[in-house]
């Protein structure tokens, strides 16, 4: 038999992630996305309890935790708004190339100071996300491209992420507003690199790949987030909705596929705790944590959609989240080279043999 409670303390910033996020992220949802910043009475109880130093070391100043408490912690928030969320987050999946190939002077340089500084923003831009003269695994002190979208109106750092390296970036950053569609209280733009210098570099494959892990469980735990609150409300809804007698979700056309929602987002979930546990356990992890992203959005795929039809014409109504649920599924499944990406990633572990399932052996807690 196994544990699989997540522990006391977990369980403590989970609860106040949770609540965080109920009382001042879901009340002001369509204000954020109006305003594409979050407030800053928010801002400043966000950095009060903590949350964005979750993953820094304790010599650092935070709390030395890991993946899973990452993945924990971004389902709540993105369950309540996943643009915000990212707005909220200074370092955001940025801090991950500087963790794994960087040391403790890059952190005190390049991380604390946008803990310190009011609505900072780090962006972490994967290579195939971006459109570079030449390659970031390739020697030079600057970088001209861009990057066609970015959920953000500001950038103090820029970390772009290649197979086998990592380059920073904080100045010849331009951004040009665009109109956004998912993410809006993020922010969105497209970014422009001219002659940018080179602030840092890092080279090392099994760094970048276990920096591109913990992005992806970053990504697919605010994904889950989302698609958690649209199964839940759509089928919230689909209970109280009356047709032909009864509500329609006892049906069975929408029964089966409330169904079929629910196991989506469960399926989901698992991969995921088991990805991050493997990469906070030092027992790889990557391969995993392509997998629980491509897992992610797939089940965005089904769940973003079908949530808005099972409203009906309600579904695509501002009244009701579930189309900014819709559209932020599909934003958050385009990072990190999206699904395509994370599917070779993890056939080829696959193919080659490089990981196992660990699901006989996966728990939060000890054997018992």
């Amino acid at each position: 038999m196994f544990d699989f409670d997540a522990g006391d303390d977990l369980d403590l910033i989970v609860e106040t992630a949770r609540s965080f996020a109920g009382e001042e992220l879901s009340p002001r949802l369509r204000d954020h996305e109006s305003a594409r910043s979050v407030d800053a009475g928010v801002r400043a109880k966000f950095s009060e309890i903590g949350l964005a130093g979750l993953e820094l070391p304790e010599a650092a100043g935070g709390a030395g935790l890991g993946s899973l408490a990452r993945a924990l912690v971004n389902e709540e928030l993105g369950a309540a708004d996943a643009g915000a969320a990212l707005a909220l987050d200074p370092l955001g999946a940025a801090l991950y190339p500087l963790l794994e190939l960087g040391d403790e002077g890059t952190l005190r340089e390049l991380a604390l100071p946008l803990l310190e500084a009011d609505a900072a923003r780090a962006l972490l831009v994967c290579e195939d996300d971006a459109a570079l003269v030449g390659s970031i695994d390739s020697a030079g002190d600057r970088i001209t491209g861009s990057v066609p979208w970015v959920p953000s109106d500001r950038c103090d750092l820029l970390v772009l992420l290649g197979r086998e390296s990592a380059v920073v970036v904080r100045e010849g950053v331009r951004l040009e507003p665009l109109h956004g569609s998912g993410l809006r209280a993020a922010g969105a733009s497209e970014l422009r690199l001219d002659e940018a210098p080179v602030l840092a570099r890092w080279r090392g494959r099994p760094g970048a790949a276990r920096a591109m892990a913990r992005a992806r469980i970053h990504q697919a735990s605010l994904l889950l987030g989302v698609l958690r609150q649209a199964a839940d409300f759509s089928r919230q809804y689909a209970l109280e909705r009356q047709a032909f007698g009864k509500p329609i979700a006892h049906h069975q056309a929408l029964a089966f596929l409330i169904t079929d929602m629910r196991i989506a987002v469960d399926g989901a979930r698992l991969l995921l705790h088991e990805a991050a546990w493997r990469l906070d356990t030092a027992e790889g992890g990557e391969a995993a944590a392509a997998a629980a992203y491509a897992e992610a959005i797939d089940a965005s795929l089904l769940v973003g959609p079908n949530g808005v039809q099972i409203l009906g014409g309600h579904g695509f109504m501002q009244d009701y989240p579930v189309e900014k649920w819709m559209r932020e599924s599909r934003a958050l499944g385009l990072a990190l080279g999206g699904l395509d990406a994370a599917r070779e990633d993890a056939g080829r572990a696959l193919c080659d043999g490089a990981e196992k399932s660990s699901f006989a052996t996966f728990s939060f807690g000890e054997a018992v």
